[in-house]
């Protein structure tokens, strides 16, 4: 980067004074992508790329003037130079390209892990990116929601906020509900500034750690429907944290509550945190309509509103079908209301230690009937660009039910990944009783059930099929 008169623009960072890679320049970015040869043959994993809005310590408003020079040399554009003030926005993104583009030339085979600080509209394709440096405060936990639900939106659906807060200490409870929200968010780092009190989830004594560590072996249990969103995103930018109105376009019109506060993961799951959850008060629960709504750590289905929605509501639903309104709730700290959508199918994974761990035993398929119901499933190796040319795992599921029977349909796979399981457990919520018959169409026997009374959960084990497979479940007569 130059000064206007020619010389090397220098100002202060972390080391002192500094110059500036000019990112804009073809060659540039190759130099910087070169400079991780060595990090690439210690076999570091990831890269992350930091101050680089650009952050200069001695410079107005904490960046370079902007009159500062860029020169532009790309393939397509018109060679010229350019001011800081035309170029500051994309600085993050070109940075992270080079970064991005670098790692792919040393490492043709693995799909590159960057994470940058800043970025701008297209830098999805380059890397992760998180909120910034915010502080170990209330507000702040309430501000990740909304920050990481407008990035989506914006087409950047892989981020997240630092967890706990970067400056200043936070509270056991501030960061046990900080790693509580953050366990279903797109990205998940507790990330700490220097001076400040440990972050670490095992701080604080073992009651706050039980409840921490609760809420991040369900985010590895979750870890085949995190992924299957993460294909879809990669496919249609539809982010994997969605502002409700996202999904139910209609909850403008019905005096929906909290939609700063509220979100989805991906099509299926509501997550309700406290809207200031530095207070003890009361808070509503607003569910979308037309749907039923399950609790997500019971398995129960929410029972209906007491007063009924008008009957146009009805009529797009099930007939006769009544459903959850507005309630007042007030969890405990060691829980974060979750709800599943009626008519959802969940993938879920045995617990791992790390995502380099096998799962050991059965792929676990949550049915939860309601209208239109439906799941879908992705996996591949999570490391190489071998999907690309069709070793990848894609499934979709239906079912239909009526309460005293269901049928759920596994439609055939496309691809031709082999997956880790041997064997499905389906468990189907809302099953009135024990008694029932399960039939599955690749075997001529009736298989065994057994029944969870205190979910109304009814499950089965079935042996992995790759083609196409129908599981029939009827209620027994006990007569």
């Amino acid at each position: 980067m130059k000064n206007p008169d020619g010389t090397e623009f220098v100002g202060i960072v972390w080391p002192g004074p500094a110059v500036f890679p000019d990112f804009t320049r073809a060659q540039t970015r190759e130099w910087w992508g070169g400079l991780y040869h060595q990090f690439v043959a210690d076999g570091v994993a990831g890269f992350w790329n930091d101050m680089n809005e650009p952050s200069v310590f001695d410079g107005p408003d904490k960046t370079m003037p902007l009159n500062t020079v860029h020169r532009i040399e790309e393939p397509g554009f018109i060679t010229r130079t350019a001011t800081h003030a035309e170029i500051h926005n994309i600085v993050g993104l070109e940075n992270s390209r080079a970064t991005f583009d670098g790692l792919l030339k040393l490492r043709p085979d693995e799909r590159p892990f960057v994470l940058t600080r800043a970025t701008y509209a297209g830098g999805q394709r380059y890397g992760f990116t998180w909120t910034g440096d915010n502080s170990a405060t209330w507000n702040h936990l309430r501000l990740a929601t909304q920050m990481v639900l407008n990035l989506g939106l914006s087409g950047i659906s892989f981020s997240g906020a630092d967890v706990g807060g970067f400056g200043s200490s936070p509270a056991p409870a501030l960061l046990t509900r900080w790693v509580e929200l953050a366990a279903f968010s797109p990205f998940f780092r507790d990330h700490a500034a220097k001076g400040t009190l440990p972050h670490e989830v095992w701080t604080n004594g073992p009651e706050p750690e039980a409840i921490r560590r609760r809420y991040i072996e369900t985010r590895y249990r979750l870890l085949p429907y995190l992924y299957s969103l993460a294909d879809e995103s990669s496919r249609t930018g539809l982010p994997l944290m969605r502002p409700v109105f996202l999904e139910f376009p209609d909850v403008f019109a019905t005096g929906f509550d909290d939609l700063d506060t509220e979100f989805l993961l991906g099509p299926s799951l509501l997550v309700v945190p406290p809207p200031f959850a530095e207070t003890l008060d009361d808070y509503s629960v607003s569910f979308p309509k037309d749907h039923q709504w399950y609790d997500f750590w019971t398995g129960l289905k929410i029972p209906a509103s007491p007063q009924p929605p008008p009957i146009a509501d009805i009529a797009k639903a099930d007939a006769g079908a009544s459903f959850p309104g507005p309630r007042k709730i007030n969890p405990p700290l060691d829980t974060m209301p979750v709800y599943v959508r009626g008519g959802s199918i969940l993938p879920l994974q045995p617990l791992i230690q790390n995502t380099d761990e096998t799962p050991s035993g059965p792929l676990e398929l949550r049915v939860y009937p309601g209208s239109e119901c439906s799941g879908s499933l992705y996996l591949d190796d999570g490391h190489s660009f071998r999907y690309q040319h069709g070793d990848y795992l894609r499934q979709t599921f239906t079912c239909q039910s009526d309460g005293t029977s269901m049928r759920l349909k596994f439609h055939a796979r496309e691809g031709s990944y082999t997956p880790w399981w041997k064997f499905v457990e389906v468990v189907v919520y809302d099953w009135p009783s024990a008694h029932a018959e399960a039939k599955f169409s690749s075997s001529t026997y009736p298989l065994k059930t057994t029944y969870d009374a205190k979910q109304h959960a009814l499950h089965i084990t079935l042996a992995d099929v790759s083609g196409e497979a129908e599981l029939t479940v009827r209620g027994k007569s006990t007569h």
